[in-house]
Order: C-alpha cells, then structure tokens, then sequence
C-alpha cells in the first residue's frame, strides 16, 4: 500500500470519526492525533530497521511538539484515530488493531519492568474513552468499547464493554454505538 493511500484512509478515519472535522486540509494541518500516527510511521521503520536511538529521538521530537507519546517499538494499525490526543501514551510492545479509537489521556502501558511483551494488545474496532489506562500484556478483544478513566488490568473478549476502577466487563447489547457508550454517564468514572 502507497504512502499517499495511508494517508487518505487517515484523513477519512478521522472525518469519520470526529463530528467536528470539516475538511481533509483542517485535518491534515491541525489534527495532534493524526501527525503523531505519520510520524510513529517514520519512526517504527527506523526502530524496524535497527537504527533505535534516532527512532527514539524522532519519537521524543514527536511528542513535544504534539503531547502524544508513541514508543517507536510500539505496532499500529491502519485507520488508527486519536482524537484530541494530548497525554496519550502507548509503550513498547503495544499493538493496536485497525479501525481503533482513541481519546485523550489515554494509557497502554506496563505494569513491570521485565523484558518481553508487558504493554497492551487492543483488537479491530476498539475505542478507549478519555483517562482510560489499560495496563500489563493484556488482550482486548475486536469492538471492545473502554468507558473514560476505566482502569483496565484484565483481558477481555470481543464485544465487551469495560468499566471502573478496576474494569468489570460486560457484554455489548445489540446496537449499542459506540460513541454513545464512552459518553454516557454509566460508562464513567
């Protein structure tokens, strides 16, 4: 797939994703989220590559200039939205599926300091509401919604809505959106 095609599909999963985008230009100049994906893209190659401290750099580069931390170890996938994006960070061994939502605050971090898998893995369609942690090698299944500053600890199946401190799951009901479930006042802490 070409760069410019990833790009495209960035630009639309944001104006898709986000009622408040107007146009592709807004976006592409003025969306934190969206210019801390493009350059983790550059950055990941590098780490890929063995050149790990100039991945590094560019990450840390990255972060001051958008508020978002993405290690340049860590694995996304296509279509990966963070909207608003300030405070987020994803660490080392983190992998993110396709079609994934993220809002601001959010952490995918570990709970040791041992080498090896310690960060999340979060499937296709998940959406992560704003504060949520979800720490450790936990696996959360395809169009999981994780209600805001839910602390998260525990693997979860696919369609599975997770709440509180620490997270209890619940299965999805039929139709349930959802952004309506990150904004509903049940789904928060």
């Amino acid at each position: 797939m070409s760069p410019w095609t990833r790009v495209r599909e960035d630009l639309a999963a944001a104006r898709q994703r986000d009622p408040a985008a107007r146009s592709a230009i807004e976006i592409a100049l003025l969306y934190p989220g969206v210019h801390a994906i493009w350059a983790h893209r550059v950055w990941h190659r590098l780490w890929r590559r063995g050149f790990r401290f100039v991945a590094r750099a560019g990450s840390q580069l990255t972060r001051s200039l958008t508020g978002i931390e993405i290690h340049p170890g860590a694995v996304i996938g296509r279509r990966f939205f963070i909207d608003h994006g300030m405070g987020v960070v994803i660490g080392e061994t983190a992998v993110v599926g396709d079609d994934v939502l993220i809002y601001h605050s959010v952490t995918l971090g570990g709970r040791t300091h041992d080498h090896g898998k310690r960060h999340p893995t979060l499937g296709d369609g998940v959406a992560v509401g704003a504060g949520a942690k979800v720490l450790g090698p936990v696996v959360i299944g395809d169009r999981c919604a994780i209600g805001a500053n839910a602390a998260v600890t525990r693997s979860a199946p696919a369609d599975t809505v997770l709440v509180g401190i620490p997270a209890r799951p619940r299965a999805r009901q039929n139709g349930e959106d959802v952004r309506t479930l990150l904004m509903a006042p049940e789904y928060s802490i």
